[in-house]
């Protein structure tokens, strides 16, 4: 995936990109409307820790990581529309049941 959104980024004619990666313009909403792709967005986090129950304790454990641990996650989402419904829906959806 990570190659994927890297691609989306770099590409020139965005449209061709998802075009070619068979991710549709249109699909049919829950009421049978045609529901059509407005937005793409791309988010990225940092994983700066970790917390875990604590023994006995209402409390967390807090683990923050050192630099070197932190790592980052980025997910995309395409946001579908229709008069009457929104769909915000993640790539590994559209791409569910390929490769």
């Amino acid at each position: 995936m990570a190659a994927f959104i890297d691609g989306f980024r770099a590409a020139a004619d965005k449209p061709s990109h998802l075009r070619l990666a068979g991710i549709p313009q249109s699909r049919p909403g829950p009421d049978g409307l045609m529901m059509h792709l407005v937005d793409v967005s791309i988010e990225t986090r940092w994983q700066m820790g970790t917390a875990s129950p604590a023994f006995a304790s209402r409390e967390l454990v807090h683990l923050p990581y050192p630099a070197k641990m932190v790592t980052d996650r980025e997910d995309m989402r395409f946001t579908y529309v229709s008069l009457t419904h929104r769909a915000d829906v993640p790539l590994q959806e559209l791409l569910a049941g390929r490769a």
